[in-house]
């Protein structure tokens, strides 16, 4: 039997806010915006090529907003989405690597190239350059 993470649900402090920065920044598309009944309102957007969404709202999640930390994206290729997101006005950091625990600017080895950014509310994200072997699994 196949277990598959579908959704990640994030605290946000402003609804619009976090749907125009993870729709117009970050490059997600937004599959709805439901307004279920008064005090709820579901926002699903999906990062490109991904199988899990991600949902902020209103009313979906008791967690103070910006409290989730440690999510993270796999690219083919981290340069072109560092580029992709900085164009996009996403404060993002520069392409860096892990050194003994500690991130150092520069590309790494397979698997260790990451850029990091937070979401206006300070949920945190990690990308991370899978190598073409992987991606081709």
């Amino acid at each position: 039997m196949d277990w598959k993470l579908e959704v990640v649900v994030l605290p946000v402090a402003d609804v619009d806010r976090a749907k125009a920065f993870y729709e117009e920044q970050a490059g997600f598309t937004v599959d709805h915006d439901t307004r279920l009944r008064d005090g709820v309102r579901v926002v699903q957007l999906t990062p490109p090529g991904s199988r899990c969404s991600i949902v902020v709202g209103k009313g979906v999640i008791e967690a103070p907003p910006g409290s989730v930390k440690g999510l993270q994206l796999v690219v083919a290729d981290i340069e072109k989405a560092h580029a992709e997101l900085a164009a996009r006005g996403v404060e993002v950091s520069p392409v860096q690597h892990f050194e003994a625990g500690v991130r150092v600017n520069g590309h790494g080895e397979a698997w260790n190239s990451f850029v990091f950014f937070n979401d206006p509310d300070g949920n945190g994200w990690a990308v991370q350059e899978a190598p073409a072997a992987a991606r081709a699994a």
